[in-house]
């Protein structure tokens, strides 16, 4: 199931998420060299969150490899930033445009319920938290985490917890056969959440790359602990005309 749109209209322009898709792009093209190597390797270095390191559990010295010619070579000094680095950086074209195309989907209505400033804070803790969970399932890691998923998991439950029965515009895929159909966004949100319980449940505690499913079910459970205590009142909504959602 991958969502295309939904029919939920907003108060105003989602701001902060456009600006966050700007930054996610601008260090994607800056700073990764749109995936190309050595670039995306040195910014696993530099950037990404490696837990073992984090949590100073790994020795100085540790080699890591991010490539074929790269290896990481860990100092054993704590690096606090790369719990907000690593959410602006990616592993490739998919995973960059995947992870954005969910938010601009489902960010600019929690946006307008929590307006520009709470939003982007929100953003940024259910990040934090969905690190945090990642972490907690194998404490030791020497993988370098990057990705937005575990904020935009945040969006997401946030948008299932206020928005449960808005229609998505959902792409359904069953072998040969692709579809499109009008789901509520409990059901497609829903969806996504227990694929990452059935992915995360067998990787609890096992070392290795792939998907930090721990990571996603963190952010969206953070996302919902988090948006009602920081959802704006419905009067400071409701002060800009309804202009509906906006396309590219």
């Amino acid at each position: 199931m991958f969502p295309l749109n939904d029919n939920n209209p907003t108060h105003g322009q989602p701001w902060v998420v456009y600006v966050i898709i700007g930054l996610n792009l601008i260090v994607w093209f800056a700073v990764q060299g749109m995936g190309t190597e050595p670039a995306l390797g040195r910014s696993m270095c530099l950037h990404a969150l490696i837990p073992g390191d984090l949590l100073e559990l790994v020795r100085s010295g540790t080699q890591i490899p991010v490539s074929a010619e790269l290896s990481c070579v860990l100092d054993g000094e704590r690096d606090t930033k790369t719990l907000v680095s690593s959410m602006f950086m990616h592993g490739g074209w998919l995973h960059l445009i995947g992870n954005l195309w969910f938010l601009y989907v489902f960010g600019d209505n929690i946006e307008d319920a929590l307006g520009p400033l709470r939003f982007a804070g929100f953003y940024l803790l259910c990040g934090i938290a969905a690190s945090a969970a990642q972490i907690a399932t194998n404490p030791g890691s020497t993988v370098p985490m990057v990705g937005a998923s575990g904020a935009i998991g945040g969006v997401m439950g946030a948008y299932a917890l206020l928005y449960p029965r808005a229609r998505i515009n959902t792409v359904i895929f069953l072998g040969f056969f692709v579809t499109t159909i009008a789901v509520p966004a409990v059901v497609m949100l829903g969806y996504w959440f227990a694929l990452q319980l059935l992915g995360g449940l067998p990787a609890l505690g096992r070392s290795g790359g792939g998907v930090a499913f721990w990571a996603h079910i963190g952010g969206f459970l953070a996302g919902l602990a988090l948006v009602l205590p920081l959802r704006r009142s419905p009067t400071a909504a409701a002060r800009h005309p309804n202009q509906g959602k906006r396309w590219f």
